[in-house]
């Protein structure tokens, strides 16, 4: 795999999930939006994805304009963005997802080896609060021995 551009991230995820199994996908996207995402400014916090009639799609994620001052009337930046995925690619998704407690959630958007826009999505599974008590804890401590090294 080349050099790629991580162009935004949902940090929460990987705190309020446990990731089971991760996926890529293409994003259909317009002109601006493409534009928009290369500076950075998507925002995927709160969204998710979801199989509707065989088709995979992204909602939630936020894409602001590109130039707000050049910005066509109809544009929504939470519309409903399609996936691009083999159909069986989207089938072994749809058996998964028909398990109990287990969601697909957006992960990272980025440029890959040839610069077109990919979503890197996972199915998860929902942590409990004690598991995210246990991560904190773990990240403190690990913290607090790399501060005493760091001193010696």
């Amino acid at each position: 795999m080349g050099i790629t551009k991580t162009l935004s991230e949902n940090k929460k995820a990987l705190f309020n999930y446990q990731v089971v199994e991760k996926f890529r996908a293409g994003l259909v996207l317009k002109g601006q939006e493409v534009k928009s995402i290369r500076q950075g400014k998507m925002n995927l916090a709160g969204s998710f994805v979801v199989i509707r009639e065989g088709e995979i799609f992204l909602i939630g994620a936020s894409v602001p304009p590109y130039q707000p001052k050049n910005l066509r009337e109809e544009y929504n930046p939470q519309r409903t963005r399609k996936l691009l995925l083999t159909k069986r690619e989207i089938g072994h998704l749809v058996g998964l997802t028909q398990q109990k407690g287990l969601t697909l959630v957006p992960l990272s958007v980025y440029n890959d080896e040839r610069n077109q826009i990919k979503l890197n999505f996972a199915l998860v599974k929902g942590k409990r609060e004690i598991d995210k008590r246990e991560v904190i804890k773990k990240r403190e401590t690990d913290r607090e021995i790399r501060r005493v090294f760091k001193k010696l």
